[in-house]
């Protein structure tokens, strides 16, 4: 493979490592050759370290282009990689002389690249916005780099994220001891102290007023604590002045640029800070890492994917330095908290966020753009995915999660457009194209270039919460036939369709436009029968969800703390829902919560499934509740979902997908069935502890949590039960290839 990138030549900071970095360890594998459009200190590095480079200088634009034309085609180079504006304009005028793909690699927020700076702005800057705009790909440092330029309207499904990554190899030690290291910095320490720093530009971006401001709140609960500030910049004199109207001048040390490497000043630190108001990926967390340094930094960026809050780390929101002051302080004054996180930090950095985990990332990137560059063109393309998404409800997206998952699973570069309640957050989550649901228009434009149209899962033929949803589901079944789409009914429940009108209208629609039916349980299909549905072609299958994992221990923990709750407790999850008839019931759950309690030691913890509408049943059901109980009013995605659920010793609940995740887990299950589909469910795994909710007391619902307490320590034919339907959930995706002729 041969790639070629571009880049100014003026670079520095974050982004300057990143790409010597990378070139340097990509041309262990492949050829990357570097082009700078000026000669300098950055070429004079990428030379020593070995990388090829080459200088295409001038401000002639077109005379630049052309010579790299030329230069490209003359190499056979497979594939254009920019770094920054300059580059980007430079890769936008090279996509059509070439005809190769043009990849851009996204350092930092556009917009903010010349604060303060408004002529640039207005001109590098909007020259800069427009070329981003005309590339191929985009590759953002971190995911929450990606998140911010699809938000800003970039095509979702032309993304992909990488982090930066560092040389974990033990560090060399330190030239001099600590305090005469820190003495000759200026630092007033002694033995018995704490020491804070940061490695940064003193620029409005770092916020470091912040920093200041925090650090003193936390030196009036910590006297031990110091503060380091290494760099230099605008704000330099500003917050010297802030530091003396604060009381604390002695306190911190400004010590500017550090020279001759960083290993040292790392070294002498007890606690590393970030207190900036937009970042990527910034090495300065890494490096700290690698000292195994606790952690206190912004939730900015891709930091929350390095941090886990109260975990491994701290984290704040911008400009919120009281709460830095209490995180410095309770790390200034527990020493084995301090070394717990920074051991932890180092762990999860070291494994995840090495320099060969970049290079790994970076060449997966390219292999997949060229993929999707040589993939053969075709009439009719991909598929169009219709459901109850976008609305909150973890059960639904979570259908959506695996739909995706499997898709692409049968062909990674397939086009998809999703329907979706709240397109931009859907486009967010899942890197798809997505379009609202009225937009009539987006979706029918998808549907006529789609090959598959999938009703997607969830219970979406049925007319109980909503005659409309019922009717627009028909009709989008309807609308993707006639536009030429074959359509599948995916892993789905049918019904309570009560009206008779209603079950003759999806009678008639499903016979002439669905080809295959696959459905979740035996109900369902009983259902389709009684309506007369009977010439698409039914299979049973099961849940799509029933195939997602769960997060990271390390991410679960920080859900968790977050909700105030311990990780790893004894737990009986409740997860309810508003219901005609369930106030009439809550004070059942909550003697069912107490009995538990009181008998087993089982703590209730709350859950929601729907975050905006399940925490008011959850707390008319605990009004009266004197014995502790937790709350987990959002448990984030399905992943962390499913792994809060597997903490627990067993699960009460109304919500299907909340028994399907938890099921997924083995855990033990007590259905309250508000909806034929959450019988149907527990049934088809075997399952027969659930009553109705009309029909639920306190006494048979502590009989029930007696006998699935019992079941704790027999998993095998719940686990047993779970492998039988996720094998025959694959049922689903063997369908989807066969009408995707794929």
């Amino acid at each position: 493979m041969k790639v070629i990138h571009l880049i100014s030549g003026g670079d520095s900071g974050g982004a300057k490592t990143h790409v010597l970095s990378l070139l340097q360890n990509l041309n262990k594998t492949i050829t990357a050759q570097l082009v700078c459009f000026r000669d300098g200190p950055f070429a004079d590095e990428a030379r020593k370290l070995g990388i090829p480079t080459r200088i295409c200088g001038g401000n002639n634009v077109l005379r630049v282009r052309r010579e790299l034309s030329r230069y490209i085609r003359q190499e056979g180079f497979e594939l254009i990689h920019c770094h920054g504006s300059r580059a980007n304009m430079i890769g936008a005028m090279l996509r059509k002389s070439t005809g190769l793909p043009v990849v851009t690699t996204v350092h930092s927020d556009y917009r903010l690249d010349y604060m303060g700076r408004p002529l640039s702005r207005l001109t590098f800057g909007t020259i800069n916005a427009y070329a981003l705009r005309k590339l191929d790909y985009r590759i953002g440092v971190s995911d929450a780099m990606v998140d911010l330029l699809i938000s800003r309207g970039f095509p979702a499904d032309r993304f992909y994220a990488i982090y930066n990554g560092i040389d974990f190899t033990p560090a060399p030690p330190p030239k001099m001891e600590r305090l005469e290291y820190l003495r000759q910095l200026g630092v007033d320490a002694d033995e018995n102290s704490v020491v804070v720093g940061i490695a940064a530009r003193l620029n409005p971006v770092k916020d470091m007023s912040t920093l200041i401001r925090g650090f003193a709140a936390g030196y009036a609960s910590c006297p031990r604590l110091r503060l380091v500030i290494a760099g230099d910049g605008e704000e330099r004199e500003k917050l010297g002045t802030l530091a003396r109207e604060l009381g604390v001048e002695k306190q911190v040390t400004f010590a500017g640029w550090i020279s001759g490497g960083m290993d040292q000043f790392y070294a002498a630190l007890d606690i590393n800070a970030l207190t900036s108001l937009s970042e990527t990926f910034p090495y300065a967390l890494t490096e700290g890492a690698r000292f195994h340094l606790a952690t206190v930094a912004t939730a900015v960026g891709g930091i929350p994917h390095l941090i886990d809050s109260d975990v491994n780390g701290f984290l704040f929101a911008p400009g919120d330095f009281e709460a830095l002051g209490t995180y410095l302080a309770a790390l200034g004054n527990d020493d084995a908290l301090r070394r717990d996180m920074g051991e932890k930090l180092y762990e999860k950095a070291s494994t995840h966020f090495s320099i060969q985990n970049t290079v790994d990332t970076q060449l997966h990137i390219y292999q997949e753009i060229l993929r999707r560059y040589r993939r053969p063109v075709r009439a009719r393309d991909g598929v169009v995915i219709c459901g109850a998404y976008g609305r909150g409800n973890a059960g639904d997206d979570a259908i959506l999660e695996a739909i995706l998952q499997e898709m692409r699973s049968i062909d990674p570069d397939m086009p998809m457009t999703v329907l979706s309640k709240d397109p931009k957050s859907t486009r967010l989550t899942y890197r798809v194209q997505a379009v609202h649901r009225s937009s009539i228009l987006a979706w029918h434009k998808a549907m006529r270039h789609a090959k598959l149209y999938i009703n997607g899962g969830g219970s979406l033929i049925q007319d109980v919460t909503s005659r409309r949803s019922l009717w627009f589901y028909l009709y989008n079944i309807r609308a993707a036939k006639r536009a030429g789409c074959q359509v599948q009914m995916y892993g789905c429940g049918i019904g309570p369709v009560t009206r008779e009108s209603h079950r003759a209208l999806a009678a008639k629609v499903l016979n002439a436009y669905v080809d295959v039916i696959t459905l979740r349980e035996p109900d369902s299909r009983e259902e389709l029968q009684r309506m007369g549905v009977t010439v698409p072609r039914i299979l049973l299958t099961a849940d799509p969800a029933l195939t997602l994992r769960p997060a990271s221990d390390a991410e679960v923990d920080s859900v968790l703390l977050r909700a105030g709750i311990p990780p790893h407790g004894k737990y009986l999850c409740f997860a309810l829902r508003q219901w005609k008839g369930f106030d009439e019931k809550a004070s059942v759950f909550a003697k069912a919560a107490r009995y538990a309690y009181e008998t087993y030691g089982l703590t209730p913890v709350f859950t929601a499934v729907e975050k905006h509408l399940d925490p008011v049943a959850h707390r008319q059901a605990a009004a009266n509740l004197d014995i502790p109980h937790y709350f987990l009013d959002d448990a984030g995605g399905a992943g962390t979902i499913i792994g809060a659920l597997s903490r627990m010793d067993a699960v009460v609940s109304m919500r299907l997908h909340a028994l399907i995740f938890a099921a997924s887990q083995g855990v033990p299950l007590v259905g309250v069935v508000y909806d034929p589909k959450v019988s149907s469910f527990l049934k088809y795994m075997g399952q027969e502890l659930f009553v109705d909710l009309d029909s639920v007391t306190a006494e048979n619902l502590c009989a029930m949590i007696d006998r699935a307490v019992c079941q704790t320590g027999t998993p095998q034919s719940r686990e047993e039960a779970v492998a039988r339907l996720q094998e025959m959930e694959q049922r689903n995706v063997t369908v989807a290839r066969e009408l995707l002729d794929l």
